[in-house]
């Protein structure tokens, strides 16, 4: 199970895998991140980045297909992911088998300006 949190407002989801996606801030390119829960900790499979710009090259080893960069980030299992949510940037998004939505729509009432907590949790 998948918590998200800022604070006292959390929201749980029973998945055990999940797309992250978001819009550069400048460049306005989508990147995706694939995780899924192992444990107690989150562990990236793949990464893909959808075009290229400024600072946005995409690292070594990536495959480039159908015009979309893919690679495996050498990212150890993390604990928690941390994630700025902002009113200067497009929001957060998150990915489940059946459905996306902002970060911010699983946690209505959040301010403007906040860290969002990604973590396993117990069901």
């Amino acid at each position: 199970m998948l918590c998200l949190a800022v604070g006292a407002v959390v929201a749980s989801l029973a998945v055990d895998a999940f797309t992250l996606t978001w819009l550069h801030s400048i460049e306005k390119i989508r990147w995706e991140e694939d995780w899924r829960i192992v444990g107690r900790e989150l562990v990236i499979d793949e990464a893909r980045i959808r075009g290229m710009g400024a600072g946005m090259e995409p690292p070594a080893g990536a495959v480039l297909k159908n015009g979309v960069w893919h690679y495996r980030p050498a990212l150890p299992p993390q604990a928690v992911l941390r994630l700025s949510h902002s009113p200067y940037t497009a929001p957060y998004v998150l990915c489940t088998a059946t459905v996306c939505r902002s970060l911010a729509d699983y946690l209505p009432g959040i301010e403007n300006s906040a860290i969002i907590e990604l973590k396993e949790c117990a069901p």
